[in-house]
C-alpha cells in the first residue's frame, strides 16, 4: 500500500495543539513562517511518498551485508539517501554559518516523523548524522567544526555515535576503549564498539564516528570518560578525504527487523581521532547527541505507527469476511475491527503530540534561554521516547491483528513494521532507563516541571468544560490524580520504591498527556467534527487505563522484590 504523508495532521498541530506560533514569535525562529512550513512539510511528505516509501521492503528483502570489509548497502538505499541529502533535511535545525536552514527542532522532527513511517531503516542514516551534527556545534573546536559540519550537514559525509562495547551496555562507564595522546593535536583510539548504526555504507565519501574512550590515568566510570571524533578516512590539508584510518567493520548484527540499516561490530586500532569537548568531558558533549536521538528515536515510533496503521486500515477497507452492519461490507465494518483502528489512530495522534510539545519545548529554550523551557523538554524527552516507541510497537503489533493470519505471512508486509520498530524501545536507554530517569533525576526540582505541566493540563480542562463537560471533568480529574501520585513519588526518599513503579508512572503521564492534547485538538474543530470524535473515543476509553497505572505506580519495591530470585526461577 502506497504511504500518504499526513502533512496535514501536522498542520493542525502545529497550528492548534502544541503551540507552534510561540515559536514564530521569537527573534531566533521568525523566518519558520507559515508558509515555509507548509513548503517544507509538502516537499518532504513528498519525498517520503514517492523516493522512501517505495525502497521500505527492499531493505528488508535485501539487506544490507559486509563484502570483502566494506557494507553494501540495499538496493536503492543510496538513491534515497541522496534525495535526503539534496533536499537539505539533514541540516534542518543546522546553523546556517556551515550550510543548515536553522529552522525549529518541532519542524524537523515532522519531517523525521514522516521519512520513519516510510523507510526506518534508511531514515536511521540521516538521524545518526543530525546527532552527530548537534554534538558538534555544542561541543567541537572551530577547527574540527570548519571541517566536518558542512560536510555532514550537506550528506557528503556520515555520522554515527560509538557507546556500546560487549561488557558496557547501559553501564557506559564499564567500557575499556582507551585513547593516548599522539602530541600533534590527535589521540590514538583503541577498543571495539558494537551495536553501530550504519557503522558503514557505501555511498558516503567519508563516516565520521564519535568514539567514547578513556585516557590514561582518568578515573573509573563515567566521570573518567572522554569524546573523540574519529573518520573513517582521515582529512588532508584541504579539508577532503586522505589516507584511511586504522579502523574497520569486523561483522554486521544479524537483527529481527531494519535489515536495510547496517548496525555494525567496529574496531579500532590506534584509529586517530581528535578530542570533542574538554577531558573527561565525554559524557556530556555525547549526552547532547543522545538527547537529540532520543527525542528522534520517540518519533521514530510514532512514524512506524502511522505506517503500520495506514496498512492495516487499506487492508481492513478492502478485506470481506462475515456479515456486518456498515455500509463497506469489509472487515473495518466489525465492531472489534473499529475498535482496533480507532485505538491506532487515537495513540498516534497522541504520541505525536507529545513528541512534538517536546520539540516546541526545545524551541523556545533554544531561542529564550528560559530555564522553565529547559526543564520542561527535558521532563517531556524520556515519556516522547519511551510512549512513542510503545506506541508503534503496540500498533504495529495490532496491525498485525488486524490482518488476521494474512499479518503471519511476511509478503503482505504487516509484520516488518513490528520487527523495525521492536528496537525502538531499546535503544538510547530503554525503556525503563527513560521511566527511571523521569522519576530520579527529573524531579531532583522536587517534582516542579511535573507540576508546571499538570498545572497546564488542569487549566486548559478547565477551560473545556463549558463546551465539552465530560471531556473537561475527565481530563481534569485524571490530571489530579496525577499529581497525587507525582507528590507520592517526590516523597519517596528510597529510590527502588520510586523505581518499582517508574515504568506504569510515565505510561501514566503519557495517557493524561494525550488525553490533554485531544482536547486542545476537539476544541480546535467543528462541532462534531473527526478530531472531536477521535478525542471522545481516547478520553473515554483508553484515558481510564491511568488509573491502574497510577496504583501500581505508588504501589512501592516491598511486594515486588520479595519474591526472590531462587522464587522467580522455581
Amino acid at each position: 500500500m502506497p504511504y500518504r504523508a499526513p502533512v496535514d495532521d501536522f498542520t493542525f498541530l502545529f497550528d492548534h495543539v502544541v503551540g507552534l506560533d510561540q515559536v514564530r514569535a521569537t527573534d531566533r525562529f521568525e523566518e519558520a513562517s507559515s508558509d515555509v512550513t507548509a513548503a517544507i512539510l509538502t516537499e518532504a511528505g513528498k519525498m517520503c511518498e514517492e523516493v522512501m516509501a517505495p525502497l521500505q521492503r527492499n531493505g528488508d528483502l535485501t539487506p544490507a551485508h559486509l563484502e570483502n570489509g566494506v557494507v553494501r548497502t540495499s538496493p536503492g538505499f543510496a538513491e534515497g539517501f541522496k534525495a535526503i541529502a539534496d533536499g537539505g533535511w539533514i541540516g534542518i535545525t543546522a546553523d546556517p554559518e556551515h550550510g543548515g536552514m536553522g529552522l525549529p527542532m518541532a519542524l524537523n522532527t515532522a519531517v523525521n516523523d514522516m521519512m520513519s513511517a516510510s523507510c526506518l531503516a534508511l531514515q536511521l542514516a540521516p538521524l545518526m548524522g543530525q546527532g552527530q551534527i548537534e554534538a558538534l556545534e555544542h561541543h567541537a573546536s572551530d577547527a574540527l567544526k570548519e571541517t566536518y559540519l558542512p560536510k555532514l550537514i550537506s550528506g557528503e559525509w556520515t555520522g554515527t555515535m560509538n557507546l556500546t562495547e560487549p561488557q558496557a551496555g547501559s553501564d557506559v562507564g564499564a567500557l575499556s576503549t582507551k585513547a593516548e595522546d599522539n602530541g600533534d593535536g590527535s589521540f590514538s583510539v583503541t577498543g571495539q564498539k558494537i551495536y553501530i548504526t550504519w557503522g558503514d555504507n557505501d555511498f558516503a565519501a567519508n563516516v565520521c564516528h564519535l568514539v567514547l574512550a578513556r585516557l590514561p590515568g582518568a578515573p573509573a566510570g563515567t566521570k573518567g570518560i572522554s569524546l573523540f571524533l574519529v573518520p573513517k578516512y582521515i582529512p588532508d590539508a584541504d579539508g577532503n578525504p586522505g589516507k584511511a584510518n586504522s579502523l574497520k567493520v569486523v561483522s554486521l548484527e544479524h537483527k529481527l527487523g531494519l535489515h536495510g540499516s547496517p548496525t555494525c561490530v567496529m574496531q579500532y586500532d590506534g584509529a586517530r581521532g581528535w578530542l570533542v569537548g574538554p577531558e573527561q568531558g565525554g559524557m556530556a558533549a555525547m549526552f547532547t547527541m543522545m538527547n537529540n536521538a532520543r527525542l528522534g528515536v520517540g518519533t521514530q515510533g510514532v512514524g512506524i505507527a502511522e505506517g503500520a496503521f495506514q496498512h492495516a486500515l487499506a487492508y481492513a477497507l478492502d478485506r470481506k469476511q462475515g456479515k456486518t452492519q456498515g455500509p463497506t461490507g469489509s472487515i473495518v465494518d466489525h465492531a472489534d475491527v473499529r475498535r482496533m483502528l480507532a485505538s491506532m489512530k487515537a495513540d498516534v495522534f497522541a504520541a505525536r503530540a507529545i513528541a512534538l510539545s517536546c520539540a516546541v519545548a526545545i524551541d523556545m529554550h533554544t531561542a529564550t534561554g528560559e530555564p522553565e523551557w529547559k526543564a520542561r523538554a527535558a521532563f517531556l524527552t524520556p515519556i516522547a521516547k519511551a510512549f512513542g516507541t510503545d506506541v508503534g510497537i503496540d500498533v504495529a503489533q495490532q496491525g498485525v491483528q488486524v490482518h488476521g493470519g494474512m499479518g503471519f505471512i511476511e509478503e503482505t508486509g504487516a509484520a516488518q513494521f513490528y520487527r523495525d520498530v521492536r528496537v525502538t524501545s531499546i535503544y538510547e536507554g530503554t525503556n525503563g532507563i527513560q521511566a527511571m530517569d523521569l522519576v530520579a533525576r527529573k524531579m531532583m526540582d522536587g517534582g516542579e516541571a511535573a507540576h508546571a505541566l499538570i498545572d497546564a493540563i488542569e487549566e486548559q480542562a478547565e477551560a473545556a468544560r463549558e463546551r465539552f463537560p465530560r471531556m473537561g471533568e475527565a481530563v481534569w480529574q485524571a490530571s489530579e490524580n496525577l499529581r497525587e501520585a507525582t507528590e507520592w513519588l517526590v516523597q519517596q526518599k528510597d529510590m527502588e520504591d520510586r523505581f518499582a513503579g517508574a515504568v506504569p508512572y510515565l505510561r501514566a503521564f503519557a495517557r493524561v498527556l494525550g488525553g490533554h492534547l485531544h482536547l486542545k485538538a476537539a476544541l480546535a474543530d467543528a462541532v462534531g467534527g473527526p478530531r472531536e470524535k477521535l478525542a471522545r473515543f481516547y478520553i473515554q476509553r483508553l484515558l481510564p487505563e491511568h488509573e491502574g497505572l497510577l496504583v501500581h505506580a505508588q504501589a512501592g519495591a516491598k511486594a515486588l522484590m520479595a519474591l526472590s530470585a531462587d522464587e522467580l526461577a522455581a
